[in-house]
């Protein structure tokens, strides 16, 4: 069996529980001629001491991933079996209140290019290695054995298999496997649609950062003038209802709910727990038709229709017009003061909300974008905080693994300085507990979900 040697002076990551090898961490590879990709190879030091098995892919820059600290000849289908299990226990330790989560997190379950999505009794896999997609019969075999899903879906479809020489690819692995499948949420039913949906789907990772977002949606009735009294009823019982300036009763249920705009919707996850949490309305924008189409079909089946609008929109054009337009209510609030010409008929936009929520994709997927995102998530902010009624809330995420946590804040409050604006952090989330990381893997620690509270400087 070919032996992968490591250099003396690179980093010891390896010893740390880092899962890559790197090429320019080898000094060299013991009958190197002998290397067939993907397969299973041992790692030593440059002593010769052995540190750790994965599975090589020359070809690649990361070109040996970990599977194993200790020996072994084969990812067999027990071996993937075992791993499930423990992957299994983890989640139904952490997540109770679903049959559907991330069951299989790459590196973190020590699976490195393995992604497996449950979604009730569907399975979802994603393949994005050389070294997983030899093993990919083995692991079918041991998803049916552990879980006997009622169906195994591929969801390999990503460019980044092209960096590992493969073709991306997506169908049925096992079984039947309905386009569209039901699962609940934080007591919310969602359809995914596993043919067609982002990724795998779904995103689960902002599973407990969507629940976070419950506080924010009532408190509000307040502001409008409202206010609960005890009134007699009709039988002359004293009850609390809520009453307006003028005296009389509110009877829509949701008064005290909070306006919230839902930026990148996708299937609408956000605008579901606002729904559910109390909001009075909600605005769902995605530029996606598909993405809007589900996101509206999951508010029906939730009963939240009444309170739903949608809008599908590039959400930096709607934000920017958005604020255009409270911006031109403002100048001509001034005409008696200064020249302005009002003879030109006002544009409909200038919308504020009392929470707007901004979730969008990646905006840096390599080191050299970071440049160019921050320039993004700066724009997106700014415009959105422009948008919260004074003491509202701004509710702001990024998944790109190279905008880093401090990065992303110090971003926020250029764009806050720069819209007069002053933000109190009041929670600052990472991915869910069923994606896990493992300390010093870095590259683990993509996502940041932050929730400010926004006034006027």
């Amino acid at each position: 069996m070919p032996i992968v040697i490591l250099t003396k002076k690179r980093k010891k990551r390896l010893e740390q529980g880092h899962p890559w090898v790197f090429k320019n961490e080898i000094e060299r590879i013991e009958d190197e001629g002998a290397v067939v990709p993907g397969q299973l190879v041992p790692v030593h030091s440059h002593l010769g001491q052995y540190l750790a098995t994965g599975y090589i892919n020359p070809a690649s820059q990361i070109t040996v991933r970990i599977v194993s600290s200790r020996p072994i000849e084969a990812m067999t289908a027990d071996f993937f079996a075992a791993r499930f299990r423990d992957c299994a226990e983890l989640r139904r330790r952490f997540v109770q209140d679903s049959d559907s989560y991330r069951l299989v997190y790459g590196e973190a379950d020590f699976l490195p290019g393995l992604i497996v999505d449950k979604f009730a009794d569907v399975l979802v896999v994603q393949i994005l290695s050389l070294g997983m997609d030899r093993a990919r019969e083995e692991i079918v075999a041991a998803l049916v054995q552990v879980f006997a899903p009622k169906g195994i879906y591929e969801r390999s479809d990503v460019p980044v298999r092209e960096l590992e020489g493969l073709e991306q690819r997506k169908g049925v692995l096992y079984g039947d496997v309905p386009r569209l499948v039901e699962i609940r949420e934080n007591g919310i039913r969602m359809i995914v649609d596993v043919v067609e949906g982002q990724k795998t789907g779904y995103f689960f990772d902002q599973r407990e950062n969507r629940a976070s977002i419950e506080p924010l949606m009532t408190g509000w009735g307040r502001r409008s003038g409202i206010e609960l009294q005890e009134l007699p009823g009709e039988d002359g019982a004293l009850r609390r209802i809520p009453v307006n300036p003028n005296g009389n009763e509110v009877t829509f249920p949701y008064w005290d709910g909070a306006t919230v705009l839902e930026c990148f919707s996708h299937t609408g996850s956000f605008t579901l727990h606002a729904c559910k949490y109390g909001a009075k309305k909600v605005t769902c924008l995605d530029i996606s038709e598909h993405a809007i189409d589900s996101a509206r079909r999951n508010v029906e089946l939730n009963g939240f229709e009444d309170r739903v609008e949608f809008v599908v929109a590039d959400a930096f054009d709607y934000l920017r017009e958005q604020v255009k337009g409270i911006e031109e209510r403002s100048l001509r609030s001034q005409a008696a003061v200064k020249k302005v010409d009002t003879s030109q008929k006002m544009t409909a936009k200038g919308r504020t909300w009392d929470v707007v929520i901004l979730d969008p994709p990646a905006f840096a997927k390599t080191k050299g974008a970071v440049e160019g995102a921050c320039r993004g998530y700066k724009d997106i902010n700014l415009h959105g905080m422009k948008l919260v009624n004074e003491g509202g809330f701004l509710v702001t995420a990024s998944c790109s693994y190279h905008m880093r946590p401090d990065l992303f804040l110090e971003t926020i409050h250029a764009a806050a300085v720069d819209a007069g604006k002053v933000l109190r952090l009041l929670e600052f989330r990472a991915a869910g507990k069923d994606h896990p990381t493992i300390l010093g893997v870095d590259e683990g620690h993509y996502l940041k979900f932050a929730v400010f509270q926004v006034t006027s400087r």
